[in-house]
């Protein structure tokens, strides 16, 4: 039978996921707590009739309030959503990554590949929304301080999200190391296999 066993790096998959899980775990509870205290925050302003005045260069409306209100419990709850869809997808690989899988058959693996990256993108996604969910809320106390922080935000999330010419250049070369390795084993493990077979043949 000619298949990966998976005992070599399975539980290395399985904890890598679990880290990934609890993470996704964390930032779906932390996103709908906020939603529910804001919620809580803004039934008890109504209920008791009072509004809460925040004076930067403007006045605001109890319209505008509830406005900024239900845009930053939308942000959560888009982040929380995302969050829970990440830890499905990692939850569905961690018991695809110890099936053990045929040599010649690519498309499982490809499968586990691209379930893997839908979880990426909804993480990417619930991050995403943690961050909106910054300039949303300082947008409570004017458009000054949402415009500073868009700003800041911009700025943070360009070196965050994009990679240097040297680190890609690191990658580059590391790849190709791992690349001529790989053939090197495998050309010195096909001479080794036909020798093997000649002692057989040989062998009375």
């Amino acid at each position: 039978m000619n298949f990966q066993d998976p005992l070599k790096n399975g539980v290395l998959i399985v904890q890598t996921l679990r880290n990934n899980i609890m993470a996704s775990t964390l930032l779906s509870t932390a996103a709908i707590t906020l939603c529910s205290v804001i919620v809580v925050f803004v039934s008890s302003e109504s209920s008791s009739g009072s509004t809460v005045s925040v004076h930067l260069a403007y006045s605001y409306t109890p319209t505008l309030l509830s406005i900024k209100y239900l845009c930053i419990i939308i942000c959560f709850l888009v982040a929380f959503l995302c969050n829970m869809q990440s830890t499905r997808y990692y939850a569905h690989v961690s018991f695809l990554g110890t099936v053990p899988t045929w040599k010649n058959k690519t498309g499982f693996i490809e499968y586990v590949a691209a379930t893997l990256n839908r979880g990426y993108y909804f993480w990417a996604l619930g991050l995403r929304a943690f961050y909106l969910s910054v300039p949303l809320f300082l947008w409570i106390f004017g458009p000054i301080p949402m415009f500073l922080s868009c700003c800041v935000m911009s700025v943070m999330l360009y070196f965050l999200d994009t990679t240097s010419s040297f680190a890609q250049i690191i990658h580059t070369q590391l790849f190709k190391e791992d690349e001529a390795r790989t053939n090197d084993v495998e050309s010195i493990s096909q001479p080794l296999g036909s020798m093997r077979i000649l002692d057989r043949s040989v062998v009375p």
